[in-house]
């Protein structure tokens, strides 16, 4: 009786594992960014936002079908946020100033991050979506939660994490924010 060769390793094979290690790198990347953000650790999450950030959250409509394609506000029009890394900065060290009333006393956050999805973009880029839910609780019985989709460019860095965040753009599900203010980061 013969024995068969062994067959090689497919290349299939290894680019599937390198995906499911990609996948993993990032949802911990992701993961860890939503710990700092809720430990209100911000100037660790801001070293890594990249230099030439976008940071967008545009205004959501609320439309018939037939005008679905203008749902969200257009790049020249309305934004919750429109930050680049400059005014990050300004926002945490407006927090740290003990006068930002809307954070006084400090948002409790819990980000809930689900459902990412990678596409290679270029170099050392990558297009990442995921889902999101952050729940918000401030003094006694002001309680927010968010819902939607973040659509991110993250960037291999030499930063503790691995990556930084080069875009990030936020489309909440929530036409009407209910919220008091939103002051807090997503």
């Amino acid at each position: 009786m013969t024995k068969e060769p062994t067959k090689p390793r497919h290349a299939p094979a290894k680019l599937a594992s390198a995906r499911l290690e990609l996948q993993h790198e990032i949802e911990q990347f992701l993961y860890a960014e939503a710990e700092l953000l809720d430990w209100r650790r911000f100037e660790e999450w801001y070293d890594h936002l990249a230099d030439d950030l976008h940071y967008y959250m545009p205004v959501r409509f609320n439309r018939t079908a037939r005008e679905m394609d203008h749902e969200f506000a257009r790049a020249n029009e309305a934004a919750h946020f429109d930050d680049d890394r400059q005014s990050m900065l300004v926002r945490i060290k407006r927090l740290r100033t003990n006068m930002a009333w809307a954070e006084e006393p400090a948002s409790r956050t819990r980000h809930l991050i689900t459902n990412v999805r990678i596409k290679p973009a270029q170099d050392d880029e990558l297009e990442v979506r995921s889902c999101f839910m952050l729940y918000r609780n401030r003094a006694e019985r002001d309680v927010d939660i968010f819902v939607g989709e973040r659509h991110d460019v993250l960037r291999r860095s030499d930063k503790p994490l691995g990556w930084c965040v080069g875009k990030r753009t936020i489309y909440l599900d929530q036409a009407t924010i209910l919220a008091k203010n939103i002051s807090i980061f997503f």
